[in-house]
């Protein structure tokens, strides 16, 4: 036990240090996802996204239906499973309480929490209560080997005031909560700025050429709330048993 204290102390005076570069914008806080018209600014941040990429709009409670995919090209393999899907499915005690990638999961309505410092940024989710490591420090990405998680591997670094966050290593998961899942070869590159308004925008990049033929993007933005802190999401399983008997469903199993 105390050699695994001895072991995160590193990790913790990090996080808990308040100190990053000056030049750089302060994100720490309380974000919560912003309903309003999405800036002007997000015109700029869309002309650099990397090319053949279609702007899904999904973000926030909206999602879509069955077989409608924002624009995304699906290849045959994977547009074939997706139209096996049925809402339904998401609702079997053995997936009621399965947590999404990050892919998925950033752009829910859920609030988050930064934690800010020269080498590292925290982002500590309410959706699931998912943490991500963001790494400032210039290292890369670990071997394609390496463990693959819901979060998975996010390397860091500022241009200008743009935050830009590069992650790999994600297991496979939803893209769309309609039956299209992405690879564990899925990439994603995600530009966060804050605007004068005090706004967090952001554009999510994703590319997946085992399961898509072009790339996707959502532009999100935030809305700081001091003094707030996110929540713990304790998923209960229990819905899933309450949903079967609402739906005239019988078996235990969820199946």
């Amino acid at each position: 036990m105390r050699r695994l204290a001895a072991a995160l102390l590193p990790l913790v005076a990090i996080v808990a240090s308040p100190a990053y570069a000056a030049d750089h914008p302060d994100l720490n806080g309380f974000w919560y996802l912003d309903f309003d018209e999405v800036s002007p600014v997000a015109k700029d941040m869309v002309e650099k996204l990397p090319p053949n990429t279609v702007v899904i709009a999904d973000t926030g409670v909206a999602e879509f239906p069955q077989n409608e995919y924002g624009g995304l090209k699906l290849k045959p393999e994977a547009l074939a499973k997706a139209q096996k899907w049925k809402p339904t499915d998401e609702m079997k005690l053995t997936r009621v309480c399965l947590a999404p990638s990050v892919i998925y999961s950033i752009q829910g309505p859920f609030p988050f929490e930064i934690y800010q410092s020269d080498q590292m940024i925290v982002f500590k989710y309410e959706y699931f209560d998912q943490v991500r490591v963001v790494f400032m420090d210039g290292r890369g990405h670990p071997p394609a080997d390496a463990a693959h998680t819901k979060v998975g591997h996010s390397i860091g670094h500022w241009e200008g005031g743009d935050l830009v966050v590069d992650t790999t290593h994600i297991l496979p998961s939803t893209i769309t909560n309609n039956g299209l899942d992405h690879s564990e070869n899925v990439h994603m590159v995600e530009r966060y700025r804050k605007l004068d308004d005090g706004t967090l925008l952001a554009t999510q990049w994703f590319e997946d050429p085992e399961t898509l033929d072009n790339n996707g993007a959502r532009i999100i933005q935030w809305k700081k709330i001091p003094g707030q802190y996110v929540n713990a999401y304790d998923c209960d399983p229990s819905i899933a048993l309450e949903y079967q008997q609402l739906d005239g469903s019988s078996d235990s199993n969820g199946k």
